[in-house]
């Protein structure tokens, strides 16, 4: 990712991957860098279509694995630093997240054995590729995909998506709905693991709650999804009977999370730490 390339390279590419006319009859594989190729394999994820995410995902494998396997051969743990920094390892962080897409691709298709293939390379061969989330930060696709092989291989129906947290936080309202406890708390706990410190940050801005505008209030997802899913776990462990986990969650919610707010279909915001301190007067002080 956000890289130069060379005439050369460009031309190199071109011809291993056979002519434009051969290209067009096929997939457009438009510039042939790794970026472009992974891009176009989440887009033909998100619309279902599994040749297309093979075609897009193997391509960017077959023109740049070698070079990732260099990169990866160079660190001995994930590159830190400067955004600059990490995207300077781009070959590594594309095919690692090509594998990924792979692999939840033919998930999705109810292809176990492939998919276990393709996140198992991803985790055996470029570990330390990372993922830029155009929400801001950078992810691993090798920790998702292990993650991921784990649930294939323990039989679990949890479906993480795209690990964002307004998927998460959907899920987690589903099971809610359901009335499953147990994966109220799965999709919590991934929120809270993958997003408290962007949501801790957005708390940390605020003197009140945002109120401009519904774009204004929406800017400060991090903080809205976390807190969201706080109230979720209060609300499935108080139905569950679990009275103190009930707390120590809208606790949470109320002390580290309080300008959070939750869109209702409908049309309007509500304030998830306001229902919770609600429910803690209800269940009485902890």
């Amino acid at each position: 990712m956000k890289r130069v390339f060379t005439g050369l390279m460009l031309l190199a590419a071109i011809f291993i991957a056979g002519t434009p006319s051969q290209v067009s009859a096929a997939y457009n594989f438009g510039d042939y860098r790794s970026e472009t190729l992974a891009t176009k394999g989440w887009g033909a994820l998100k619309d279902g279509d599994l040749e297309a995410v093979l075609a897009y995902t193997n391509k960017c494998i077959e023109l740049y694995a070698d070079q990732a396997r260099k990169m990866q051969s160079s660190l001995t743990a994930y590159p830190a630093g400067g955004n600059d920094q990490i995207f300077s390892y781009w070959a590594l962080n594309d095919v690692a997240t090509s594998l990924f897409i792979q692999g939840e691709a033919y998930r999705k298709a109810n292809k176990k054995e492939e998919a276990l293939a393709a996140y198992k390379r991803a985790v055996n061969e470029f570990s330390y590729g990372q993922a830029w989330d155009p929400q801001g930060w950078f992810w691993k696709p090798a920790e998702a995909a292990q993650e991921k092989i784990s649930m294939i291989e323990s039989g679990s129906n949890l479906d993480f998506g795209d690990y964002s947290s307004s998927f998460l936080t959907t899920k987690a309202w589903n099971a809610l709905a359901a009335n499953k406890s147990d994966e109220v708390s799965a999709y919590v706990n991934k929120v809270i693991e993958l997003y408290s410190p962007k949501a801790r940050d957005m708390q940390n801005f605020l003197t009140e709650y945002p109120w401009e505008s519904k774009d204004k209030i929406f800017e400060f997802w991090a903080l809205n999804d976390v807190g969201t899913s706080l109230y979720i776990q209060g609300e499935a462990m108080r139905k569950a009977g679990k009275s103190a986990e009930a707390k120590q969650a809208y606790q949470k919610l109320v002390d580290q999370y309080y300008y959070a707010q939750c869109w209702d279909p409908k049309g309007w915001f509500w304030k998830p730490a306001e229902a919770a301190q609600q429910a803690l007067d209800e269940l009485g002080e902890i």
